[in-house]
């Protein structure tokens, strides 16, 4: 189960990274859109946080994309 948590993190630790530079906004200016911290984004983008739900919404949000943009792969 631990091994599927790591793949689904990753996952989508590419997914907003690649959304945000797609979007050539820094992780400050995605954290700003989506009401977090820098360092949040950072840790997500490197599969050291999972976050809420809430959280993903929000992201999707500051990148201006459906959630199922950020799920797409799993």
């Amino acid at each position: 189960m631990e091994e599927y948590k790591t793949l689904i993190l990753n996952i989508l630790a590419e997914n907003i990274k690649g959304l945000r530079q797609k979007h050539k906004l820094s992780q400050e200016k995605l954290a700003e859109k989506s009401s977090l911290d820098r360092t949040y984004i950072s840790l997500l983008e490197r599969s050291k946080r999972n976050p809420s739900l809430t959280n993903l919404v929000k992201i999707s949000k500051g990148l201006g994309v459906d959630i199922q943009e950020l799920l797409k792969g799993m």
